[in-house]
């Protein structure tokens, strides 16, 4: 078994504090391969904001991956966001902005969806498509990362990524078995596999920390990889009560070649 835990919206600079310590305290405890943090460490970008969320990510004590989100590039100082919106990040976080993770039978590829041009939507281009598709390992589950969603639902009132469509397309016909993301602040997983399934599972995490009014819970999930089985406990902590509820669990299957759930 390979165990994969996905934390997504981190926005250290509006996080959610009390939360902080159970949920470091909920990641080592649950001693995964590998760690997936897929963007919005900071909430403005700011230096302070990722001394905070690089003094967090160091203490986890399991390998680390993460990609930018749209947040963690800077807001008002433009001439930044144009000409170098990666600086802070690079200086705080990692210089690989698109990182390669490989546990066991698991290859993680991340990329980076963020567009300087764009307040919110990301974009994925043909050549970052391409390198994925390139680096795909045949005898493994290949898995991509980022932090914008390649597929929303309809009442989702966000703009979609652009290039999306085409590269999810390109990505489920050459062998990515799963996406994971975030952005939304909304959880989803398996919205998009219907009723015969489908050769690609996205997993959409909420958001781990962000104390915005709106968001209604903090969350993050672990993913437990067993052969052709999927194991997804998602851990939720309600903006109403102290700290994490004892997880819940859903079980989803490829022994056909399709993902469904079990």
């Amino acid at each position: 078994m390979t165990r994969i835990l996905h934390l997504s919206d981190l926005h250290f600079g509006l996080e959610r504090k009390p939360l902080v310590e159970p949920l470091i305290e909920r990641i080592n405890a649950a001693r995964a391969d590998l760690v997936v943090v897929t963007g919005d460490l900071t909430h403005r970008g700011r230096s302070a904001q990722f001394a905070q969320a690089a003094a967090f990510l160091r203490r986890i004590e399991s390998p680390l991956l993460a990609v930018p989100g749209n947040h963690d590039i800077p807001l008002y100082r433009l001439a930044d966001r144009m000409m170098r919106p990666y600086r802070r990040w690079r200086r705080a976080i990692a210089e690989n902005l698109e990182p390669v993770g490989h546990i066991g039978h698991l290859r993680v590829q991340g990329v980076n969806s963020v567009d300087p041009m764009a307040w919110q939507r990301g974009i994925i281009t043909p050549a970052q498509v391409a390198r994925v598709i390139a680096g795909l390992d045949p005898d493994c589950i290949n898995i991509v990362a980022l932090h914008h969603p390649m597929q929303q639902r309809p009442q989702v009132d966000k703009a979609l990524m652009q290039g999306a469509p085409a590269a999810l397309a390109r990505f489920e016909a050459e062998g990515v078995q799963l996406v994971l993301s975030g952005h939304l602040h909304l959880w989803s997983i398996g919205a998009f596999l219907g009723d015969e399934g489908r050769a690609i599972l996205q997993v959409q995490a909420g958001t781990a920390l962000c104390d915005r009014p709106g968001d209604r819970q903090n969350e993050f999930a672990v993913l437990d990889f067993a052969g052709p089985d999927l194991l997804v406990e998602r851990h939720v902590a309600p903006m109403t009560e102290p700290g994490f509820r004892p997880p819940e669990h859903l079980r989803f299957t490829r022994r056909s070649g399709l993902w469904r759930p079990a």
